[in-house]
Parts: structure tokens; sequence; C-alpha cells
């Protein structure tokens, strides 16, 4: 599901992230495996904070999401920077580029959002299609530790000045389905009796927790090479409590020019 009453909130609540920190990251993953610059797309990007970056440190980028009212918020962002950065509005299980890039890469666990292993292996097909030949997509996951240690049945609720929201989260075993029912509170600027009203919105969202084994195999099945799977933020193998892991598979099938 994509966002769409959260959006307009999802940057003041989420700015616990340090997406420089993750950007520098990102950036050492994708010139290790090769990709220094040029032409990139980002899936799941929201409202286009890890485009922003990625646009500014030299990559030509074409962010991707599904979300309507994301994708506004990202191109607001992109008038106030003036960076060249195309955005599609698509989902991201049948996404369409004009041609092919030299790197694709999702962050901040949009993957998790596939929540039929099917789909999982469609986009990594799609990514393999469109990466120029021995391209590299890079994605994050969150993991089943995660999911079932971290998060499990939980609520988190955050007051802010002008908003405020409720988030309760379930995480079934069996399926390894994780859903967060979400309720937000906005300032609508008008009081009644000197009382602030408040609109009330609410959304559903699902992600899936994969296991390493699940990835190693949607990638073999899309064609596609593993390079590595690494805890996030760190070169190493996840451990067993890893709460996110990065994934770098490379384009198999094209032929190298020259």
């Amino acid at each position: 599901m994509a966002y769409t009453s959260f959006a307009e909130v999802y940057d003041k609540f989420m700015d616990n992230i340090p997406y420089e920190e993750w950007y520098v990251y990102l950036r050492g993953l994708l010139e290790r495996f090769g990709c220094r610059g040029g032409l990139a797309a980002e899936l799941g990007c929201g409202t286009g904070n890890m485009t922003e970056l990625l646009a500014a440190g030299g990559y030509d980028m074409i962010g991707i999401d599904n979300s309507e009212e994301m994708l506004s918020i990202a191109m607001e962002k992109r008038g106030e920077s003036g960076l060249d950065i195309l955005y599609l509005l698509q989902d991201m299980r049948e996404f369409e580029l004009y041609g092919t890039v030299g790197a694709i890469v999702s962050v901040c666990d949009s993957m998790n959002y596939l929540t039929e292993y099917e789909d999982l292996v469609q986009v990594l097909r799609l990514a393999n299609n469109y990466l120029d030949p021995g391209g590299v997509f890079i994605f994050d996951l969150n993991t089943v530790y995660k999911y079932r240690e971290v998060m499990g049945n939980r609520t988190i609720a955050e007051d802010r000045e002008h908003e405020s929201f409720i988030w309760d989260n379930s995480y079934d075993e069996e399926t390894r389905i994780n859903e967060y029912d979400l309720s937000i509170f906005m300032d609508s600027g008008m009081e009644e009796g000197g009382v602030p009203l408040y609109h009330k919105y609410e959304e559903t969202h699902y992600q899936r927790a994969y296991t390493l084994e699940e990835v190693e195999r949607a990638v073999e099945e899309a064609d596609m090479r593993l390079e590595a799977v690494y805890g996030a933020f760190t070169e190493e193998a996840p451990r067993e409590d890893s709460e996110r892991i990065y994934v770098i598979a490379r384009e198999q099938g094209k032929e190298r020019n020259g």
C-alpha cells in the first residue's frame, strides 16, 4: 500500500533517520561494486531524501514510487534544490525505464513491502532487465529478527506540536507478515471554543520479513549474481541479531561492449 495521509508528515516523524550517514554507506557500496556516478534509479524513493543526496553526489537520478502524495513532496524538494531528478509514479513490481541504468537502489525497507515472494523475484528480474551490463542493484531489508524481537507486537506513539500518530504493530510468526496500523492526527488550523481541531487519518501497511535463504534464492531465480550480503552499515556478514541487511546483486545476461 502507498502512503497517502502519512506522506504529509513522513519527514517530520522520520527525522531520527540519519539519511546523510546512510548515503555515505550506500555510496561506498556503489563505488566498491563499480558504480561511480552516472545514471541510477531508486525504487520506493518516497519523499526523495536519499534521491536528493545521490543526485547532489553526482548521480543522474530517477526516483520511482507508487505514492502520488510522497512524490509531490519529493518534487517540492527538487524545486528547492534545483537538482535534475526525474520522478516516476510507478509500482516497483511493474516499473519501466526508458533505457538501462548503471545502478538501482532501494533503501528504508521499501523492499519489505513486497509481501509475496514472487513479487520479490519479479522486482529483481526487472532490475536485471534495466541495468547496464554488470550493473548493480543494492537494497536493504529489515530482518526477521527485527520484526520478531525488536518491533514485535508493540505500539509506538509520538506527539508533536501540530501532528501526532499512533503506530500499532503486529507480527505474525507463521506468515512473517508485519502489519502497521497508523492513526494520524493533524492540526486543521481551526479551533472550536479555543480548542484546536484535528483531522484523523487511518492507514494500514504490510511488510514481510525474508530469510537470507529466500533472498539468495530470489536473486538466483531472477538470473542475477549475488555479490554480497552485509549487516547494515558494515562490510561483514549479517549476525543473528542484525536488524537490517544490505543486498548487492549484479546484472547478468547482457554483453559488455568492448
